[in-house]
């Protein structure tokens, strides 16, 4: 296409020279005394247009040979750009492959011939970036020393340069990375809370918040960072839920006394104080505190929508009041009656509520529910041998000898 564009122009070119110089008879006449010179005028224009192409020419020619000190400089930079940038793709290579002393000292190499090269000196971005290099192989290599050294240099450059901005979140981030691989949650939570709003709310640096808080024993706010990663989408939402499930009861196990329960118990987000498995841990924690009304208190909201509960969580609300049932007072009956009547024939609801019964002495209701529960196979030996031991104390407390000695026996069978 390109051909046929110029020989178009080339052919409408032949057609105005013919038009205008083929009939042209005029003439050019030069005088340089004693000389005089007369050329037709077609002849002087392409003698003219011929002396202004050699003209531009040795222009240009002169231009190239004033030039050549510059273009040469110019290629040795470039070639010593080449050759930079080379070393810092070797040490990146080698990073990944698992030779940290080939990167450390690629890295360096790179960093060097930048370093010797004035032109390349205001690239900062690339000597952060061979300065970091350098710093992680040395980590791997467990020198911490000239890691630290490393990473200072690439902080500061990066800090007098805006350019380098990108690099420096990046150089902070490693080093709390690095600081956590050194267990060392203080000064990875240090790091973290210099980094800018911004890139503290990235996933990474939510992750490494997450690990230094459990690592410096941390769990509320191991816990906060654990939701932030949720709403960040950071784990699944079965993981999520594992996790801030875990934190929590790890939070609650923290406290000594019933006021420091409560106190965690508020500042937990609402999400983890609906939460069965949290709340019935802690439940089983105010009571082994004394605060059975505390405890129960818990879990009340729990049992007025316990249909619609997992059978899973059922148990463990369940497991949670038969250790509640000091106390209990007579409005939980009817609350108890609506549980047993929605979720009829479950063994550790009928435990539960058996003992709950017991504790208000309604002992026909609660021996028939632990009965019950003594013998459902579903349940764990341990909570059958329970239901048989409360049978045997109520058996023993109405006199029946015979009956006692059967439960007992039961019990002693389940181990």
């Amino acid at each position: 296409m390109r051909n046929v564009i110029w020989l178009l122009l080339l052919a409408i070119v032949a057609v105005v020279a013919a038009s205008l110089l083929g009939s042209n008879d005029n003439l050019v006449t030069l005088y340089w005394a004693p000389w005089r010179v007369d050329l037709s005028f077609n002849l002087f224009m392409v003698i003219l247009v011929g002396l202004c192409l050699v003209l531009n020419a040795l222009i240009q020619a002169v231009g190239l040979l004033i030039g050549l000190p510059r273009r040469a400089r110019e290629w040795r930079v470039s070639r010593r750009d080449r050759i930079a940038q080379g070393a810092l793709r070797e040490a990146l290579s080698q990073y990944f492959g698992g030779r940290y002393g080939r990167a450390h000292k690629a890295a360096q190499r790179a960093v060097a011939i930048q370093a010797d090269t004035p032109e390349l000196r205001q690239d900062a971005e690339f000597t952060v970036l061979g300065h970091l290099l350098a710093a992680g192989s040395l980590h791997r290599l467990q020198d911490r020393t000239r890691r630290d050294e490393q990473l200072a240099q690439a902080l500061d450059l990066a800090r007098r340069n805006t350019a380098a901005r990108p690099a420096e979140e990046g150089a902070r981030l490693l080093a709390a990375e690095w600081a956590l691989d050194d267990r060392d949650a203080a000064r990875t939570l240090e790091l973290l809370s210099q980094l800018p709003p911004g890139v503290s709310r990235r996933t990474q640096a939510l992750r490494l918040k997450l690990k230094a808080a459990r690592l410096a024993q941390e769990p509320l706010e191991a816990l906060k960072t654990a939701r932030l990663l949720a709403k960040h989408q950071g784990f699944s939402p079965a993981a999520a839920q594992g996790l801030m499930r875990t934190l929590a009861i790890e939070a609650l196990d923290t406290a000594r006394d019933t006021d420091q329960t409560q106190r965690v118990w508020r500042e937990f987000d609402p999400a983890d104080r609906r939460d069965v498995v949290v709340a019935a841990h802690g439940a089983r924690q105010l009571v082994a505190l004394g605060a059975t009304e505390d405890a129960r208190t818990w879990l009340r909201p729990f049992w007025d929508r316990v249909a619609t509960l997992p059978r899973e969580e059922r148990d463990m609300l369940a497991f949670a009041l038969a250790d509640a049932v000091d106390g209990i007072g007579p409005e939980w009956l009817p609350r108890l009656e609506a549980a047993l009547q929605s979720c009829p024939g479950e063994g550790a609801l009928a435990y539960g509520v058996g003992r709950a019964m017991m504790a208000r002495q309604l002992w026909g209701k609660a021996r028939a529910l632990l009965e019950q529960a003594a013998r459902d196979e579903a349940l764990t030996p341990t909570v059958r041998r329970e239901a048989w031991l409360h049978l045997a104390a109520m058996a023993e407390q109405d006199r029946d000898e015979e009956r006692a000695a059967q439960c007992f026996r039961a019990a002693a069978a389940l181990g």
